[in-house]
């Protein structure tokens, strides 16, 4: 009897083993169904339209990639503040929703290669010939109040650069486009929605402060699934269709580095 419930014993230690470890990839393809969390009330990469369904950045790539895997793709939109609950309580097989990587979160969840950029940087017209922040030397230069590229242009900006600050994204990009300041220190998806404008003066990137990619999310202990999400993000950047959804969504390219 004893020897009978040793081998019961190492019998259900096995399955739990081979479960626990089974890639959640089998479970997405049986169901058929990739569950993707997105996010509902961030523009471009993630709001409602007109006729009251999700479109964005975000929600083309949780189509690609739903495509890739040969299932069809379901669309749970989500806030900051529970995106992450939503995957590790299995509401959701991934987020998407213009997540960035940091060692914190790394503790909890995995992320897949980047397929987002998502940065702060210094943006002007074509004719402004600034690539590194000893260029601003003499410029005007606006910038939202109290944002994270404010605090970061701050610490290093030439002591001859005029720093123009408005209270609100709106500000800045009214006093870009009235030609109030000759560039601007915002990020890439307030840049987005200047281009949105159509301006006369259309903001290209510069250069840097801060850079930040979007990742996927995905729980941990999922290699299968993981692997794939990363292999349909190469694919994707090989053959040009995520540089698509770039130019659509943020209207610039992907980044070379990306």
């Amino acid at each position: 009897m004893k020897l009978a419930r040793i081998a019961l014993a190492l019998v259900a230690a096995a399955t739990l083993f081979t479960t626990s470890a089974r890639a959640e990839l089998d479970d997405v393809k049986k169901a058929g169904v990739l569950k993707v969390a997105v996010p509902q009330d961030f523009p471009p990469f993630g709001t409602v339209g007109p006729d009251m369904k999700a479109v964005g950045y975000d929600i083309d790539v949780a189509e690609l990639l739903a495509k890739e895997l040969g299932v069809k793709v379901e669309l749970v939109p989500v806030t900051s503040a529970n995106r992450i609950p939503y995957l590790t309580t299995k509401k959701v097989d991934l987020v998407i929703s213009s997540l960035g990587k940091n060692p914190d979160r790394e503790k909890v969840i995995d992320f897949s290669s980047a397929y987002a950029p998502f940065f702060n940087g210094v943006f002007g017209p074509a004719d402004q010939k600034v690539t590194k922040v000893e260029e601003l030397a003499g410029k005007t230069i606006g910038v939202t109040r109290g944002a994270v590229e404010d605090l970061e242009l701050s610490k290093v900006v030439p002591a001859s650069a005029t720093v123009k600050r408005y209270e609100d994204n709106n500000g800045t990009i009214s006093a870009f486009l009235s030609g109030q300041v000759e560039l601007v220190a915002t990020g890439n998806v307030v840049a987005a929605a200047i281009l949105a404008k159509n301006p006369p003066k259309r903001p290209e990137v510069k250069f840097l402060i801060k850079n930040s990619p979007c990742f996927v999310g995905l729980n941990k202990g999922e290699p299968k699934l993981l692997a794939a999400v990363n292999a349909a993000i190469a694919k994707a950047k090989t053959d040009g269709s995520l540089a698509k959804i770039s130019q659509k969504w943020l209207g610039t390219g992907l980044p070379a580095d990306l």
